[in-house]
């Protein structure tokens, strides 16, 4: 199966609500911005089917480097979700960002700890 298709939002979401304290608001960030640039009409299908593999491989258990490795269980998954905006940063745009900030801002706050 590919990874694009192993994706889901639920799941999306549910690794976000229970490990964005660990992953960091980086990694968090980073997900949320590709999670909202693939749910504007305009970010044609081969961006998406990008973003989505980059989410898919987030929220999968089997990682090249385990979530649960204190301090570097989350730098790959760093790693293929900025690869994932650079190649389709041209849809990362303000709403976007801004969409990603809020929901930061909810979960983070300023001090930068999940809430």
């Amino acid at each position: 199966m590919k990874a694009a298709e192993s994706y889901s939002d639920a799941g999306f979401w549910a690794k976000l609500r229970a490990f964005a304290s660990k992953a960091g608001r980086e990694v968090v960030e980073k997900a949320l911005c590709l999670y909202y640039a693939a749910q504007r009409p305009d970010t044609p299908l081969w961006a998406k089917t990008a973003i989505f593999g980059a989410l898919a491989y987030f929220i999968s258990p089997l990682d090249a480097v385990p979530d649960v490795l204190p301090g570097v269980g989350y730098t790959d998954d760093l790693g293929i979700l900025a690869a994932a905006l650079v190649t389709v940063g041209y849809y990362i745009n303000d709403e976007v960002k801004q969409r990603a900030g809020d929901q930061l801002q909810k979960w983070f706050g300023d001090s930068g700890k999940l809430k």
